[in-house]
């Protein structure tokens, strides 16, 4: 599997939009409760999106284009947290640490569900050493994040880290007040079970504060990609998981990833 031809494609096409810097982002779209769509994407077919869509500006820190995320996935020893984006129940939540690791920074979050569906992120910066764990320090603040959104009966100290992944974001400022949007590649997931990666896929995921699509959404259309369910921990640990193989991402599993996916199982990674 090559990843080559990903860092080419995305450097030439990002490199020419404009930059925007992550203040002026925040300012315009920080988009912590947002509505999301997300699309799977042949890598090279980054240029014809992001040259296709007037406006667009890319996130930029130190000359950068792209960042190295390295999120960690917190669930209960009974996969409560996948089991409920599994079988699409309404109180779905996630609680995961989130390491920028070019500068080193690390976050503690929790993502619920809001009204009509739309996602709610909270954060705050990790307030331990451990970003496998969550700090007793940071027990209220997960719990209170919970139970706002009526999830109850879930001890974050009773938390464990069930998957890891890696990946290297871009993300882009859309014009007009139209949101933002993410482009992640090189995707990796590591468990106790092993590892997966794709290669010469993107995953991309745009973001805005209403309902109905924007300039980007309307852009993947015109190049033949519709919205696809597709979830980085759903996904990652249904892969490496025998006993979670029949899951609601199966389908983007087995059409969109099976081509480009190297599985690694058996072993502890």
């Amino acid at each position: 599997m090559s990843t080559v031809s990903m860092s080419t494609v995305s450097t030439s096409a990002v490199d020419h939009l404009p930059p925007v810097s992550l203040a002026d982002l925040n300012a315009e779209a920080e988009l912590l409760t947002r509505v999301d769509r997300k699309y799977v994407v042949p890598a090279g077919d980054l240029d014809a999106l992001v040259t296709g869509v007037p406006g667009l500006r890319a996130l930029s820190i130190d000359g950068r284009r792209s960042s190295h995320y390295e999120s960690t996935y917190l669930d209960t020893v009974g996969l409560d947290s996948w089991t409920a984006s599994a079988h699409r129940r309404r109180r779905r939540w996630k609680v995961r640490t989130r390491v920028y690791a070019d500068t080193g920074e690390c976050w503690l979050e929790v993502k619920t569900r809001g009204r009509r569906g739309a996602t709610v992120k909270e954060r705050m910066l990790h307030p331990g050493s451990n970003p496998l764990e969550v700090p007793a320090s940071a027990d209220g603040w997960v719990r209170d994040r919970l139970r706002e959104a009526d999830v109850h009966g879930v001890d974050p100290q009773s938390l464990v880290p069930t998957l890891r992944t890696t990946y290297r974001r871009t993300t882009l400022l859309v014009g007009a007040g139209a949101g933002r949007a993410t482009i992640d590649r090189e995707l990796r997931w590591v468990s106790g079970h092993g590892s997966a990666e794709v290669g010469d896929v993107l995953v991309v995921e745009t973001k805005s504060a209403s309902a109905g699509p924007g300039p980007l959404d309307r852009r993947l259309w015109e190049l033949g990609h519709r919205p696809v369910r597709i979830s980085k921990y759903g996904t990652g640990l249904a892969l490496l998981t025998p006993d979670l193989q029949l899951n609601r991402w199966h389908r983007v599993t087995s059409r969109h990833l099976a081509t480009h996916l190297t599985l690694d199982t058996g072993v502890l990674a």
